[in-house]
Order: structure tokens, then C-alpha cells, then sequence
């Protein structure tokens, strides 16, 4: 009998959770042991629980879902992290590639797409949804970077420029991803010097040219 799939899910909802766990326990040889719904907690369980592997969503209160892929990987160059996240502008998924992740895919996908990724990573592989992998080779044929601008940002800057860019306020940004109205303000500020830009209005055509926002 193979020996099962430790899973950590990341998440800061905790019905989403609970469906994700349920899902996952329907495979015999996949078992959830830990929980997290900050990126702190997820770094911190990490190291507590050693999961095989972990899957996270991006958009998390704290330091984020990109940093945490990053921090985690820097600590442990074998971790296993599966992004499952809502969004799939191709932005997203090269930037979690890029911080560590072996797997990307959407909640948008089929209920079974979790469990083989999971399973995918677990092996050693790495697994991006058949779609979004699809307009990655189609990028690269093109020759094309999705990100030129917005890879002078951190992680955390990028959170806060996508946010502003659909329109939320700095208190809505502070109260979104839990932070504090001044720390917001100087992430805006840092934002607009490195992408030279001035009004959130600049930002919200950058992010419509990379396809961060819809028409």
C-alpha cells in the first residue's frame, strides 16, 4: 500500500477549506493534516508539518500568497506548493511559477483537476491546468513577456497594484488584505515610482494591457 499524500490547504475561508478537504479525502491515499488561512500560518505550519504537498490560494490576508510560495520555497528548495486560485491571467501564474510553485490551476477547473494535480506535484511533476498551459506556449511562440512592467514590483506590491487598479480605495485595499491604511499608502507610493505612473487611473491601464482587468 503507497503511503499517503500529506496535504496542507491555504485558504483564508474556511468553508472553501472544508470543500477542498472533502474533495480530497473522496483519493485513499491523499490526507489533509494541517490548515492555514494566512500566509504566516502557512509558513509557520510548513515547517511544523512537512506536508508533501500544499495547496494555496493567492489572495490571502498577511503577506500574501506570492510571498509565501517564495519564502517557503527559499527555506525548503523541495517543497511542493499547488497554486488553486481564481485567477488565471497569465500574470499570476508566471509569478507564482517564478517564486516556486510546481503547479498552477483554477477554481474554475473540474472537482477531479485538484486531486490529479495533487497527485502530479506530489510525484515530482509539475501540473498547470491544460488551458492555461496552452496560452503559455502560445506566449512563448509569440515571444512575448506578460509582465515587462509589473516584474519591478514585489509581491505584495503586485497585490496592492491589482487592487487599486479595479478601483478599490486604500482603506478598501487596507481592509482587503488586512494591513494597515498607512502601510497601504506607502506600498501606492512605492508602486507609482517604480511603474512611473501617477493616478490609479495609469494603473488600471496597466492592468488592463496585461490582462489583469476585463473589457
Amino acid at each position: 500500500m503507497n503511503p499517503k499524500i500529506t496535504v496542507m490547504l491555504v485558504d483564508d475561508h474556511a468553508v472553501v477549506r472544508a470543500g477542498y478537504r472533502l474533495l480530497l479525502s473522496q483519493s485513499e491515499n491523499i490526507e489533509v493534516v494541517c490548515e492555514a488561512e494566512r500566509g504566516e500560518e502557512a509558513c509557520q505550519f510548513y515547517t511544523e508539518w512537512q506536508p508533501d504537498v500544499v495547496v494555496m490560494d493567492l489572495s490571502l490576508p498577511g503577506i500574501g500568497g506570492l510571498a509565501s510560495i517564495r519564502r517557503i520555497s527559499s527555506r525548503d528548495p523541495g517543497a511542493k506548493v499547488l497554486v488553486f486560485s481564481i485567477h488565471d491571467e497569465l500574470v499570476y501564474v508566471l509569478r507564482a511559477l517564478e517564486a516556486g510553485a510546481k503547479g498552477y490551476i483554477t477554481k474554475s477547473s473540474a472537482p477531479e483537476t485538484l486531486v490529479e494535480a495533487v497527485k502530479k506535484v506530489a510525484g515530482g511533476e509539475t501540473y498547470v491546468e491544460p488551458e492555461i498551459a496552452q496560452k503559455l506556449l502560445a506566449q512563448t511562440i509569440a515571444g512575448k513577456d506578460a509582465a515587462t512592467d509589473l516584474n519591478a514590483l514585489s509581491a505584495r506590491e503586485f497585490d496592492v497594484f491589482c487592487l487599486l487598479a479595479k478601483g478599490y480605495t486604500t482603506r478598501e485595499v487596507a481592509d482587503e488584505l488586512r494591513l494597515s491604511y498607512k502601510t497601504v499608502g506607502n506600498y501606492t507610493t512605492l508602486i507609482k515610482n517604480k511603474l512611473n505612473v501617477s493616478t490609479t487611473a495609469e494603473m488600471a491601464r496597466l492592468a488592463y494591457q496585461y490582462g489583469l482587468l476585463k473589457a
